[in-house]
């Protein structure tokens, strides 16, 4: 009877999304994947799939009914594995699987992003740090994807029985890449862009902290020094129709194209020629490391994801979130200099490596390999060989 690794989220895209590779590796060694998480998409590569109501919000009472399902799936169905994502997501699954913990079940939990970090509100760190802290004893594995929290876990003595750095989920490199200057211009006239134009792209769903509305006022000072700017905002969410009443408001509609949910982001940004960030915090960013890969420089906002990712004045500048002059002017520099953007670009190029998709799959399954085994004799090297 194969071995069995159950994954958990609070939604299900999030593992159509970031995952698939992963389930599919756990397939090929021979186990049998299960996931667990809200939706009902039908998902590659996975042999049951149990449709939990777990809610975003921890006080949301229908979380208790998901807890409850959730502790039955994992006590009937003896995992080898259980790998959890997502911040409530994570606090459910931990409790739930502290029984079959005693019997040999390993817990890993991939922190994408703690909500407690440098600059954070004193109310996240009063509300998710004790969580966090406290349910570190019942996991086996604390994965991080940023240097911040890998840091941070360790400093405060986080009681996980591991604390790992991974590099993200990662980024596709085949998916998305560079294209010739030809191609380049081909793209711009089918999207209706101008060959001169000087297009900027963000991807972020319209809320609080993605903050769009700080790029609306950079571009607002960009009208006069670069009046063939471009900023193409893709995505939805409860802010949408309140930006585009500020891009009515600042008199930048022409330069501003709101472009909704979008499956061709591939296809999108590689015609662009710079990546704007806004939010105010971050985990790691897949919209800018999927930019990065297409060789666009970045210009964002500091925070913990964006330093990750961006050296100041080696492959884009990072801004203080309040320095609208500072965005605005960083942009035109960029934007008046063809030496500039290339050699920024390129080095985000360069940057991007150790963030494709092959080589955090790798980072991965060496800490999965650790414990996939669980009361047998073989020794390394089988062990090695089977996994790796």
């Amino acid at each position: 009877m194969p071995d069995k690794v159950l994954f958990t989220a609070t939604v299900d895209y999030h593992f159509k999304s970031f995952h698939l590779p992963i389930l599919k590796w756990f397939k090929e060694q021979g186990w049998e994947v299960h996931v667990a998480a809200l939706g009902n998409i039908e998902l590659p590569y996975v042999d049951q799939k149990y449709n939990l109501p777990i809610q975003r919000s921890p006080f949301n009472s229908r979380n208790s009914v998901a807890y409850s399902r959730l502790k039955d799936i994992i006590n009937e169905n003896n995992y080898g594995i259980i790998h959890c994502h997502t911040p409530v997501g994570g606090v459910l699954t931990r409790l739930a699987a502290r029984k079959a913990r005693t019997k040999g079940t390993k817990v890993i939990y991939t922190a994408h992003g703690f909500h407690f970090c440098k600059g954070a509100p004193l109310q996240n760190w009063l509300t998710f740090y004790p969580i966090e802290k406290w349910l570190s004893a019942y996991t086996d594995c604390l994965i991080t994807i940023n240097e911040e929290d890998y840091l941070l876990a360790m400093d405060r003595r986080f009681a996980a029985g591991k604390v790992e750095h991974v590099h993200g989920v990662g980024v596709d490199t085949e998916k998305f890449k560079p294209i010739s200057e030809n191609e380049k211009m081909k793209r711009r006239k089918t999207f209706g862009m101008e060959q001169d134009d000087f297009i900027l792209f963000y991807a972020a769903e319209f809320n609080k902290n993605k903050n769009q509305q700080f790029l609306l006022h950079a571009m607002s000072r960009l009208k006069d020094n670069l009046p063939n700017a471009k900023l193409l905002l893709a995505g939805e969410g409860a802010l949408l129709e309140e930006c585009k009443q500020l891009a009515k408001t600042l008199s930048i509609e022409q330069m501003v194209h709101f472009l909704g949910f979008r499956k061709d982001i591939d296809s999108i940004l590689p015609m662009c020629d710079l990546a704007v960030g806004s939010s105010l915090r971050e985990g790691l960013p897949v919209n800018i490391m999927e930019a990065m890969a297409c060789g666009l420089p970045v210009v964002a906002t500091e925070n913990r994801g964006h330093r990750e990712l961006v050296v100041d004045g080696v492959n884009g500048y990072l801004i203080k979130n309040q320095e609208v002059e500072l965005l605005s002017r960083k942009i035109n520099d960029v934007a008046k200099s063809k030496r500039l953007l290339g050699n920024l670009g390129l080095m985000s190029i360069k940057k991007i490596k150790k963030y494709e998709l092959l080589s955090v799959n790798y980072e991965l399954s060496e800490i999965y390999s650790r414990y996939m085994l669980r009361d047998t004799n073989e020794t390394k090297d089988q062990y090695n060989r089977a996994y790796i």
